[in-house]
């Protein structure tokens, strides 16, 4: 039997596989390619077969491909063969993603295939990445709560000394210089103290609360030191459930969100305050990971300043960490907020996109007998499943984790999907294709078309076409038309909400 043979065996055992294969001849041209494969590289499995497997992979590994392939048929060396091995692969939209690679040889009738087993890898990386930054922050936490320690007990020693030197010392020169230092002293063991709220060993005094009426509270604070030029709103859901929270440390925690926001936007800008009950299940775990499953009171707290870069968003929490200019700040805000939010059993997420500001959202852990008041939203599950049925949606986004969440997401309610990582990608596969029903693209895209201006330039040249964009910003923090034209569904969405967002789209 050759190895092109059309075996309609193979051809099912292949299909049948959970991990994509691709079988390939001694030069590395494909032969064969499962569905899995398909799907995992985004292209039809028709158009791969004849393709040299260097499609698959980025730049850099396609040029030294020949290379290996010939010292392994010329020497017999195995660097890859009959070994697992994690690489990168290519998917047909230029995106680069981890995979799990093994490949076996076979010498079929005198010639040579090969046979690749790929796993995609992009959710354990993730996964592990968080898990990662997790422990490395715990390391720095639990070092810092002893150094906190170690100094209040040497604080206490220094302050106690001194109070006792002012009481007995009558001198006006020495008095003066043993305030100058009981005040430094007093500065230290504050210092000592946001290190302890950092390293989660502060004590909380935690009651029940109505959040709304403590966010409230940070705002009229708020009002009296934030500048002018700093426009100041609140959205609060009016049916909130209620949560165990240390009322001061809330209060605290916005205001340094917000004093951080201020710093943001020296030219002036809106800061939001919003509140929400949001059910979390395992669609945002994986997109979130993090938080465990359950229900939550979540406090945002958005900004339209400078915006974060990504090695920014990855540091913002740790203590010390500052983009302020020496001297204009400690980088221990962010710091005190984690270490409250971790002892208070919550989570912090930060959304960025650098030029349109931050978004910060704190996750309080709901008290039980208030979320178990929420309406059951399984009768709109049900009324949502399969909306996507003989539709195809053209999925825009650039992140590759959430490109993929969002792809899975989409087919499982039905819909066929094309995938695009930048505005100018989206719009050249619609000025030549005719099948797309639908739109879906995230807000802020790299290139020269974001993804309002795309969305403009749909609703001019095509307004057949429906057109639904997603955003970690809410609607009360974007900038005029981009929250009025199109409808917007709010980062992290569970899949009900996407589900009835498409639902509510699709019947116009």
């Amino acid at each position: 039997m050759k190895i092109n043979d059309e075996s309609p065996v193979l051809l099912a055992l292949l299909d049948a596989a959970v991990d994509a294969m691709v079988v390939s001849d001694h030069r590395g041209n494909i032969l064969r390619v499962n569905k899995a494969a398909a799907a995992l590289f985004g292209h039809a499995a028709d158009a791969l077969v004849g393709q040299n497997v260097r499609v698959l992979m980025p730049e850099a590994m396609a040029a030294r491909h020949d290379g290996f392939l010939s010292h392994h048929l010329g020497t017999g060396e195995k660097r890859i063969i009959g070994i697992g091995r994690d690489v990168e692969g290519m998917r047909a939209d230029g995106s680069v993603f981890p995979l799990h690679l093994s490949v076996g040889r076979a010498d079929i009738a005198g010639e040579v295939a090969f046979v690749g087993i790929m796993h995609d890898l992009s959710r354990r990386k993730a996964a592990e990445e968080a898990t990662a930054r997790s422990q490395r922050m715990d390391a720095i936490g639990q070092m810092t709560g002893g150094i906190a320690h170690d100094f209040n007990n040497l604080l206490t020693v220094v302050i106690g000394n001194l109070e006792l030197l002012e009481m007995s010392e009558t001198s006006e020169k020495s008095a003066a210089l043993i305030s100058d230092a009981l005040e430094a002293a007093e500065v230290g063991a504050d210092l000592t103290s946001r290190l302890m709220a950092f390293a989660r060993k502060s004590t909380l005094n935690s009651e029940v609360v109505d959040l709304n009426a403590e966010v409230a509270k940070a705002v009229a604070m708020l009002s009296r030191t934030i500048g002018a030029h700093i426009a100041v709103e609140t959205d609060f859901a009016e049916d909130l459930w209620q949560a165990r929270v240390d009322a001061s440390q809330l209060q605290t925690a916005v205001l340094n969100i917000a004093l951080n926001a201020q710093d943001a936007m020296p030219s002036g800008g809106k800061l939001t305050l919003e509140t929400r009950n949001m059910r979390l299940d395992d669609t945002y775990v994986a997109q979130e990971i993090g938080i465990d499953m359950g229900d939550y009171i979540r406090l945002s707290i958005a900004d339209t300043g400078e915006g974060m870069t990504a090695e920014t968003r990855t540091r913002a929490l740790e203590p010390f960490f500052s983009t302020k200019p020496m001297g204009q700040g400690t980088g221990l805000g962010l710091s005190m907020v984690y270490g409250f939010i971790k002892q208070s059993g919550g989570h912090i997420a930060i959304y960025s996109e650098l030029g349109k500001g931050t978004t910060i959202s704190l996750y309080f852990p709901a008290l039980k007998t208030a979320a178990a008041q929420s309406p059951d939203h399984g009768q709109t599950a049900e009324r949502n499943l399969g909306i996507g049925a003989g539709l195809r949606v053209l999925l825009v986004e650039d992140d590759p984790m959430v490109l993929r969440l969002s792809e899975t997401r989409l087919k499982a309610l039905g819909f066929d999907c094309v995938t695009a990582t930048t505005g100018d990608a989206a719009w050249a596969i619609l000025k030549t294709r005719d099948d797309i029903d639908l739109v879906f693209t995230d807000l802020v895209m790299p290139g020269e078309l974001s993804g309002h201006a795309l969305a403009k330039r749909i609703a001019e040249k095509m307004p057949h076409l429906r057109i639904l964009i997603t955003s970690g910003f809410s609607e009360n923090i974007l900038q005029g038309a981009e929250a009025e034209e199109f409808p917007i569904l709010r980062k992290p969405y569970r899949q009900a909400e996407l589900a009835e967002a498409l639902r509510l789209l699709l019947e116009g």
